[in-house]
Order: C-alpha cells, then sequence, then structure tokens
C-alpha cells in the first residue's frame, strides 16, 4: 500500500494534536503543495491526496506548532520556541508506505519513519 500517513501526537497532554495545520510539499523539480489541513480527531492528516504513490524525490512536512498550541490556549512567549516545524524526508521507492509520526510538546518534537 503505498502513500504517506501523518500522524501527531502532543505528548505534553498525552492527546492528538487535532486542529494542528500541516502542509506536504514536494520539493523536485520544484516546490509544489501536495497536500494540507488540519490533523483530525483521530491524530491524522486525512487528505485523499495522501493515498496516491509518491514519485521517488525529497519532499517536506510543515507542521504549524505555536498556532496549534495558541489555539489550544497553551501559554507561549511572545516568541515561541518552536513556531513552524519542518521535516525534509525522502522517498526512495514509490511502492512502500511512508508513515510519518510526529511527536511534540511547546518545547521540542521528535519525527522518524514508522511502520504503519
Amino acid at each position: 500500500m503505498p502513500g504517506i500517513s501523518i500522524h501527531v501526537v502532543d505528548v505534553s497532554r498525552g492527546v492528538v494534536a487535532a486542529g494542528m495545520k500541516v502542509e506536504l510539499h514536494a520539493l523536485s523539480p520544484q516546490r509544489a503543495r501536495v497536500a494540507d489541513g488540519a490533523i483530525s480527531a483521530r491524530g491524522l492528516l486525512e487528505d485523499a491526496a495522501l493515498g496516491a504513490t509518491f514519485v521517488a524525490g525529497e519532499y517536506e512536512a510543515v507542521f504549524h506548532v505555536a498556532d496549534y498550541y495558541r489555539a489550544a490556549a497553551i501559554a507561549l512567549p511572545a516568541v515561541p520556541f518552536l513556531d513552524i516545524v519542518t521535516y525534509r524526508f525522502g522517498i526512495a521507492d514509490p511502492n512502500q508506505h511512508y508513515h510519518l509520526p510526529f511527536k511534540l510538546t511547546p518545547w521540542g518534537y521528535s519525527c522518524f519513519r514508522g511502520g504503519a
């Protein structure tokens, strides 16, 4: 099952990051938006475009961290430590599924290729 899945969890509060804005861009041959939206109540970016078979190349996921925490009424400094986080990754085999778990707090994050 090819495609990309993006799952976001706010580990500082023990909840999925429902409502966080996330974008996915292809970077080659030129930067182009592939998918975007808000993380669902299931913790996923649910955009039908993510079910496609993606060509080999470089991609970038963009997570709007500070806006998410502000919308959740979490106190942040005027200049937040994390604002917009970009995560660049590569697709080598278009026939594989690329699962991207993103775990975050207002002060740090972890992203990796998961095994979905």
